[in-house]
């Protein structure tokens, strides 16, 4: 990367981060916990202590961001006094600290012997040795930053900073200390790559700091809704913007980041036209002008097989294999013409139009055979987002590309999910990636400090990927971003683990769902995990007031979102532990009110760059299910049968979980994130074995009409294992429905892909009707919107509401399918409608009888014993209010 020249400091400030607040001497457990992690990290059995006057001795090249960082770090660290000598002092009792590799400031070599500790001779590039210690004769000791390049040496100052303390007075004693290290990957950064809202201007000049801090090297600017990048590639920048451009570059520079211009002119662009070779070099060199030394052409989300000139058409054919002479043609002129002809230019890169997998094909052979041997290959992997990335999928990426590759890594963007924040860290990149390939760069989400998180574990993996923890490193990544703050910490990792799955990692809120699991088979008590529903009522307020103001800016709806669902389960709980104390109506008061907590919790929305309102989602698989699963346990204890639950082995899109099929609602769908393949499915678990009747399978959305299973077949099966055919196969339609034969039962019931095929699957309602459902008759009749059978469907939520008060006889009728034995009766009503009175009868052997009346929200009447009866019935007393009633259940 580019060498930093004391001319070309900008007035970033210098930020340090949350550093240790460490008022006196360390711990002894164990060296400095640095991030990245160090290659080696040794304790010295000497001590150095920061003295209220510190000489920094620099050289004639000592890096001057080095400088200035290191400067910083002292004062920080509580000297008063930090003076800038090019000459070694006489000894005195003053720290004394050397910045500059051998070839910045030859003094840190005699410093470092006298230390008894190797340079960094024989170091790549950007590595760096740091160390502390007293050499004989010293009282205060000294400190070497050497680097084997300035690079090395400002990344020593950034280690530095992490190793002493922060406080505001002198005299902190630092254990001795020696790091010798180095990266393992040459290119470690971020590319703003997404579709959506860019970032603003402080916000780019903000994450420039932070890729200094965490040793990444370079930014390439390449927001997709840049019109000057695409759209309008064409033209020249407005002067303010090229200002800010200009700006974006300098503190690139400060950082010792390399400021990287993508230029996008697939929409439009003739490859065969001088002309518009001729704009693409005049933009790179207005680029060029603000310092820009670093240039890439994505040909990325474009079509090949249609020309934008007839000219290309007559010059290449059609097809994979022309476009991919086409763009080869475009970027060797431009390599040759441009980059060649500027002195400290930086290789060419490009991104291919196919450039998320390694099959061979025309396109990319083409694109091999004829492409410059000097240009960088940017590839995502094996897929848009790749779930994982191995060294033999980097391996295969070089044959197939021909090139060295530079991996864009759509991680932790969230521009085809935009409901989502993926917070959690970089995960399933194999260890040894880096030496495959020329570097990785992160494509980050739409909401720029809330990408921190996930982009500190970046920095963290690509600096040393050998020791990569992702699990330490999250946790240090949220640390750091609570600046030393417990409680912001706490706050954040409670708020954080419930937006932590992505397509690089299932694994969704891995802390609380534990808990979940622990509190179903009795290892963990209710107490525990209502603390958990507690905290994460809590934590939304914690980090408004204690957490970086641009995250609580990004992560806003997020946060309201995950206070309610806090609350929401704080009543389940207390729902649950009321019915196991006894308690009925209690839990049902406490019940009614959990649909508009849960409702609450799914308002919250996010606006996109195009004013639409985006559900956002917090705890995706987890929460939902858990509050499907607090009703199901809360039915059993009433008497009521299991609600239907549903499972699929294809992934989510954007929060349209399983559930969603089996919720009655036929506005809400689950949705897939890629094609169905052959044997994929989507189940229903019906919580038991039970008669089948009619099963309905209604697929497509508006705007989607396509996503639905073009070939497939109804299943069922009592075990999960062993499956039958309910029908025959389905093909072409986007709503199916199968009668099961006369006196079939089942457990599962499944829609299974018997081919693969081109669209996603949407599934708006998976239904299976029950023969043996009881029938409800009678009246008065229901109001609009309701209707008799609410108020026997196994539901407590919907309710039958009548239209008018009762006439004299009116009754409500609720007839079993077949004679049943009955130990009691029971009947639930709103707590706002328990106005209307009436008896509650049974009806055995044809005659009714009368167990007693209704009584409150929740009336329970027993049977007596032996009682067998086929209906229940409520008969209203004259001049009654109109009735409303919520479940009738026989026990």
């Amino acid at each position: 990367m580019a060498v930093l020249a004391a001319a070309a400091l900008s007035a970033a400030p210098l930020t340090l981060g949350s550093g240790p607040a460490v008022a006196g001497p360390r711990a002894e457990a164990g060296p400095p916990a640095i991030t990245p992690t160090p290659r080696s990290e040794q304790q010295r059995s000497d001590r150095i202590t920061v003295t209220p006057s510190v000489t920094v001795v620099t050289g004639q090249a000592s890096d001057p961001a080095a400088v200035r960082l290191t400067t910083a770090v002292l004062k920080a660290a509580g000297a008063r006094t930090v003076t800038s000598s090019r000459h070694v002092p006489a000894a005195s009792g003053s720290l004394t600290v050397y910045v500059g590799g051998p070839a910045e400031n030859p003094a840190s070599a005699d410093a470092l012997a006298a230390l008894r500790t190797e340079g960094p001779s024989g170091l790549g590039a950007e590595g760096y040795v740091l160390a502390l210690g007293r050499a004989a004769g010293e009282g205060a000791g000294r400190i070497v930053l050497s680097g084997a390049d300035p690079t090395g040496t400002y990344y020593a100052a950034q280690s530095l900073r992490q190793v002493l303390p922060q406080r505001k007075t002198p005299g902190a004693q630092v254990r001795g200390l020696a790091v010798r290290d180095w990266p393992s990957t040459p290119v470690r950064g971020v590319i703003e790559g997404f579709y959506g809202t860019p970032w603003s201007h402080r916000a780019r000049l903000d994450q420039l700091d932070d890729y200094g801090r965490h040793k990444m090297n370079i930014y390439v600017y390449s927001p997709k809704d840049d019109p000057y990048l695409r759209a309008k590639w064409r033209d020249p920048y407005p002067a303010d913007q090229l200002a800010q451009l200009r700006e974006l570059v300098d503190r690139a520079r400060a950082n010792h980041v390399e400021f990287t211009y993508a230029l996008s002119p697939g929409l439009s662009v003739c490859y065969s036209s001088d002309t518009d070779l001729t704009a693409l070099t005049d933009k790179f060199q207005t680029l060029w002008d603000i310092g820009v030394r670093q240039f890439a052409v994505p040909l990325d989300d474009i079509s090949y097989t249609d020309w934008n000139c007839d000219a290309d058409k007559a010059k290449w054919g059609t097809g994979g294999g022309a476009a991919g002479q086409a763009q080869a043609y475009l970027l060797n002129r431009v390599n040759e013409r441009f980059i060649a002809t500027h002195d400290g230019a930086l290789p060419l890169q490009m991104v291919p139009t196919e450039y998320y997998d390694t099959a061979s094909t025309p396109y990319k052979t083409a694109l091999a055979g004829q492409l410059d041997k000097d240009v960088l290959v940017e590839w995502t992997g094996e897929g848009v987002v790749a779930p994982t990335m191995t060294v033999e999928q980097a391996k295969r990426a070089k044959e197939v590309f021909g090139h060295a590759i530079l991996t864009w890594d759509n991680y932790p963007v969230n521009d085809y999910a935009t409901g989502r924040l993926f917070l959690g860290p970089f995960h399933g990149r194999e260890k040894g990636l880096a030496e495959q390939l020329a570097g990785i760069t992160a494509n980050p989400m739409i909401q720029p400090y809330a990408s921190k998180l996930a982009l500190h574990t970046v920095a963290d993996y690509t600096w040393n990927d050998e020791a990569y923890d992702p699990d330490a490193s999250y946790g240090g990544a949220v640390r750091e971003a609570a600046g030393g703050n417990a409680e912001v910490e706490r706050a954040l990792r409670t708020f954080t683990d419930v937006n932590h799955s992505s397509p690089v990692n299932s694994v969704e809120a891995p802390e609380l769902s534990a808990l979940m699991k622990g509190y179903w088979e009795g290892s963990v008590p209710a107490s525990r995990l209502k603390a958990a529903f507690v905290a994460l009522r809590d934590a939304p307020a914690t980090i408004r007031e204690g957490a970086e103001p641009g995250f609580v800016d990004d992560a806003g709806p997020w946060l309201d979102s995950a206070r309610s669902w806090g609350v929401a389960g704080i009543a389940a709980i207390r729902l649950l532990e009321e019915q196991r104390a006894g308690r009925t109506a209690a839990a049902w008061t406490v019940r009614q009110q959990l649909p508009g907590l849960i409702a609450e919790a799914k308002s919250y929305r996010y606006t996109d760059l195009n004013g639409n309102k985006i559900p956002v989602v917090v705890g995706e698989g987890v929460l939902e299910p858990f509050f499907a699963k607090v009703l199901d346990a809360s039915n059993q204890r009433l008497g009521l049968p299991p609600q239907p639950t549903a499972t699929t082995d294809l992934p989510v899109y954007n929060g349209n979980t399983p559930d969603r099929m089996t919720d009655g609602d036929d506005s809400t769908y689950f949705w897939s994130s890629r094609p169905p393949k052959a044997d994929e499915s989507v189940v229903v678990d019906l919580g038991g074995q039970q008669p089948l009747g009619p099963v309905t399978v209604a697929m497509g959305k508006s705007g989607s009409t396509e996503d639905y299973l073009h070939r497939g077949v109804l299943e069922y099966s009592s075990d999960g294992t062993t499956w039958h055919a309910l029908g025959a196969e389905f093909d072409g339609k986007a709503t199916w429905t199968a009668d099961a034969p006369s006196g079939t039962t089942a457990r599962y019931v499944r829609a299974r892909a018997t081919a693969g095929q081109e669209n996603w699957l949407v599934v708006r309602e998976f239904t299976v009707a029950r023969p043996d459902r009881p029938t409800v008759s009678g009246g008065p009749a229901p109001a609009s919107g309701s209707s008799l059978a609410a108020a026997a469907d196994g539901v407590p939520e919907t309710a039958y509401r009548a239209a008018s008060a009762p006439a004299p006889g009116d009754a409500l009728t609720v007839t079993s399918a077949a004679p049943r034995a009955v130990a009691s009766v029971t009947v639930l009503r709103p707590d706002d409608a328990t106005a209307s009175k009436a008896r509650v009868q049974l009806r055995v052997d044809g005659a009714w009888r009368t167990l007693g009346r209704l009584d409150g929200a929740v009336t329970t009447r027993p049977a007596p014993a032996g009682t067998n009866a086929d209906a229940v019935r409520l008969v209203w007393d004259d001049g009654s209010a109109p009735p409303v009633v919520s479940e009738v259940i026989v026990k």
